[in-house]
């Protein structure tokens, strides 16, 4: 039976298979594609999927890179709901559509002196409901965390179809049944759990499990919903903070000639202040240099790209110059100064010059990010770089390491050639060993972009088998009928980290109209296309 929508859906093979692959590693053939027309639409679609037993997989953009928004049930893509309402100016507020563009949010409220603050590197094309569901973050989240910090309050769509608007400090009225479960069967339970089962000390950025930890210090239940990945409940609007745009930036590119030295630069860089302090290690340098980006030695082992933020020029200046002293102090043998928008510009190209180069190396080589997102305590960032580095080496593969140095989380682009027979042990042994490291160091697998289906058979590897146990809990409180998204957060039995691989040349090829399509979707990263008007 098809869903009773008004909206669009579609299940013919050309529309499945421009769904069954985003942004990440993995391909999967979803069984249809739902384009809900408004939120009534979507609680239709979740009362239809209840009856029926289908499975419904929230998207957006489809950029997650962890394979959350790609799944074998209904795609229920979020982008047409896009509205961005009025800006409220006096308490900095906006209601927004979860396909509204992180982008176009940001150039509606700088419109007025404000803006939205948490900018992960996709933002021009992924949207603010990927972004909750994720809790993801981005360069600058060392000065203003992650997005649950700027989510206010969610209208959610739960598996019974009751949609509520859910606000911190607040309960919902009527108050939903998910929730009503959720507080009398597993509040209880998080908050007796010891601590440091629930959060891992040191840790400054975290989007793995659901955020028990933030709801027990809290109490809202908000904070369960947003970082749940579309396993919970169906979001279907958001009221985000916004915050006033600086008066003024400056920005420090500081060369180190080791990693440790490097280490210590963005430890002073976050106590003098800074903004972001973005790590480019030399795997990064090499490739960078080979499109002409040459703004450092090429002796150096590890670069800071340091940004401040003040009200006023010269107090951006003043702070800029303290950072770059601390910098030296710290080791670095070159520090470069940007205190007018021009030359920071020209130094944050650098951050962005490793990817359009990676696409131009051989067809063969694939950028395959399946080991991107661990975060550890600061000063053990050393060993897991140095580790990260020695199990590429130790397989003859070569990958490119950059970061958010300020909250020790790396992310790697490991480059496998998929021609050689191989290629598959390779990644399964390189994703065995960076998880046994990230957890040897008391780390996450998911700094910013979320478990998805490829850390949810991993996690209980960092979060042990207690936690793993009341995260099921939560989800059977919220979705008893396993509805949103199974396989995310919470593993299915039996279910593999990496299963079907988009690049591998052994896998059944979708038809040229779809290839085409999603080639220049990665091409171009024209990620906030409607996948639809492709076919």
């Amino acid at each position: 039976m098809l869903p009773p929508i008004r909206g669009l859906y579609r299940d013919d093979l050309l529309a499945r298979a421009v769904y069954s692959e985003g942004a990440g590693i993995a391909r999967a053939l979803p069984v249809g594609i739902a384009v809900p027309a408004d939120a009534d639409d979507v609680a239709q679609l979740v009362r239809w999927a209840t009856a029926d037993g289908a499975a419904l997989i929230a998207r957006g953009s489809g950029s997650g890179m962890a394979g959350g928004a790609v799944g074998r049930g209904v795609i229920v893509d979020l982008s047409r709901l896009d509205a961005i309402g009025d800006i409220d100016i006096t308490h900095r507020r906006v209601w927004t559509g979860p396909g509204a563009l992180r982008g176009a949010v940001d150039a509606a409220a700088r419109a007025h002196g404000l803006r939205f603050p948490v900018d992960p590197s996709s933002g021009v094309f992924c949207t603010v409901g990927g972004m909750a569901a994720t809790n993801a973050a981005g360069a600058r989240t060392l000065r203003y965390g992650a997005t649950r910090n700027w989510v206010t309050a969610a209208e959610c769509v739960f598996s019974d179809g009751a949609r509520a608007i859910v606000r911190r400090g607040a309960q919902p009225t009527p108050m939903p049944a998910a929730i009503e479960r959720f507080l009398s069967s597993v509040a209880p339970r998080a908050r007796s759990f010891p601590p440091a089962l629930l959060t891992r000390e040191g840790v400054r950025k975290e989007s793995s499990g659901y955020a028990l930890a933030e709801f027990v210090r809290s109490g809202d239940p908000l904070d369960v919903i947003l970082g749940s990945e579309g396993t919970l409940c169906l979001i279907t609007a958001l009221e985000l903070a916004l915050d006033p745009i600086p008066g003024a930036t400056a920005s420090v590119l500081a060369a180190f000639p080791s990693l440790n030295s490097a280490v210590e630069g963005a430890r002073a860089s976050r106590d003098g202040g800074a903004s972001a302090s973005e790590l480019l290690d030399r795997t990064f340098l090499e490739v960078a240099a080979l499109g002409g980006a040459r703004l450092v030695p090429p002796e150096t082992e590890t670069a800071l790209l340091v940004e401040v933020e003040e009200p006023t020029a010269a107090e951006a200046n003043a702070r800029s110059r303290s950072i770059a002293d601390a910098c030296a102090a710290a080791g670095a043998s070159v520090v470069r100064l940007a205190l007018e928008a021009r030359t920071e510009r020209e130094l944050w190209a650098l951050r962005h010059a490793a990817s359009p180069i990676l696409s131009r190396l051989d067809p063969h080589l694939k950028s395959m990010q399946f080991i991107e997102d661990g975060a550890v305590p600061p000063d053990r960032l050393p060993t897991y770089v140095d580790g990260v580095r020695s199990a590429l080496a130790s397989r003859g593969i070569h990958g490119v390491i950059f970061g958010h140095a300020g909250d020790a989380h790396v992310h790697v682009n490991p480059l496998i050639d998929v021609r050689v027979p191989e290629w598959r042990d390779q990644v399964d042994g390189l994703l065995e060993e960076v998880t046994s490291l990230v957890a040897s160091l008391g780390g996450t697998l998911a700094g910013e972009h979320g478990d998805g289906r490829l850390r949810a058979p991993l996690a209980s590897r960092t979060w042990g088998d207690e936690a793993m146990e009341l995260f099921a809990s939560v989800k059977r409180a919220f979705d008893p009928e396993g509805v949103f998204n199974p396989g995310v957060i919470v593993p299915l039995g039996g279910q593999r980290a990496i299963e079907e691989v988009k690049y591998d040349p052994s896998i059944t090829p979708l038809s040229a109209a779809a290839r085409n399509a999603l080639d220049a979707i990665e091409r171009e990263r024209g990620y906030a296309r409607f996948r639809l008007s492709l076919v």
